[in-house]
């Protein structure tokens, strides 16, 4: 015979020891759960400390590609000016290029390595060459009008002095006798 409610009571029993035996399991899934969430916490922090040197080093790249930037921009800047520079010379000088290139050709060509060494002496030589014209010669040069006049009297007077001693008793044989003599010390 069958007591009534016997069914309901095994069923909650039944119930009753299943959930203890489930609640019984619970701390060590709790255990196994804690040790994955630590092993995921530690994983997740290695990630964070990596993200976060990696954060540095693009910080400092970054910083140092700012740098390299800064000195781009001003050797650009240099460029941009040397360039302007440029252009303007060669605007200005083209033309003076152009009409000296077939001089400056034929300068190259004629001159010798024996003739620029020879040049280059007399380049040298040019500060004492303008101070001995400038001192020496140019004064001079400037009493030449003077000179002459003083040459011509000079020659008459040589000339005077000539004729007086052509004119002296036994010069002719003295003469002769010098001349003589000057051929005997050649031959000697």
């Amino acid at each position: 015979m069958e007591i009534p409610g016997l069914g309901l009571a095994k069923s909650a029993v039944n119930w009753a020891v299943e959930s203890a035996v489930t609640v019984a399991s619970v701390p060590g899934r709790i255990n196994t759960l804690l040790t994955e969430v630590e092993s995921l916490v530690k994983r997740v922090d290695k990630v964070v400390t990596d993200a976060e040197e990696a954060v540095d080093e693009v910080r400092a790249i970054t910083a140092h590609a700012g740098e390299v930037a800064d000195g781009a921009s001003a050797v650009v800047t240099t460029a941009e000016h040397t360039a302007r520079t440029a252009g303007e010379l060669i605007t200005l000088y083209e033309p003076v290029a152009k009409q000296a290139h077939p001089l400056a050709l034929r300068f190259v060509e004629e001159l010798s390595p024996h003739e620029i060494e020879a040049a280059i002496r007399l380049v040298d030589e040019l500060p004492g060459l303008t101070e001995r014209l400038v001192n020496d010669i140019l004064p001079i040069l400037a009493t030449l009008n003077r000179v002459g006049p003083d040459v011509h009297s000079l020659l008459e007077v040589t000339n005077d002095v000539r004729q007086a001693i052509l004119g002296i008793p036994g010069f002719g044989f003295m003469r002769k006798r010098g001349e003589n003599k000057e051929i005997e010390n050649k031959e000697v």
